[in-house]
């Protein structure tokens, strides 16, 4: 079993920053990818960016957001910049044995942490 915990979300203005992390524990010996999703109400849940031997982003994200991970800390982090209302949801983490943008091959979650974007 591996627990994610999510943190770092809050409310930002349109063109601001923010960096969220995403710290592991229990069964971290074997290496994961690790990725983000965000959901927003009455809509599915949708890749953000995944890291493992190479990093992948979502279109409407890319340029502006950059995942990173820590292993030594063993810790995962998504620096958001310019960031633009249509970014608000809410952010989860996530972790899987291969690279991948479904959400369905993420086998643990963290329990989400808060983005809001003001106009």
């Amino acid at each position: 079993q591996v627990q994610l915990v999510e943190s770092g979300g809050g409310l930002v203005q349109a063109g601001g920053s923010l960096r969220l992390s995403c710290a592991a524990s229990g069964r971290t010996s074997i290496t994961y990818v690790m990725g983000w999703f965000r959901q927003v109400p009455g809509k599915e849940r949708e890749f953000v960016a995944v890291i493992g031997y190479r990093t992948y982003y979502a279109n409407s994200v890319e340029g502006r957001f950059s995942i990173s991970r820590d292993s030594a800390k063993k810790t995962v982090y998504l620096q958001m910049n310019n960031l633009e209302p249509a970014d608000t949801a809410v952010y989860y983490c996530a972790a899987a044995q291969k690279a991948s943008r479904d959400s369905g091959e993420y086998a643990y979650w963290g329990q989400g942490t808060q983005v809001t974007v003001s106009s």
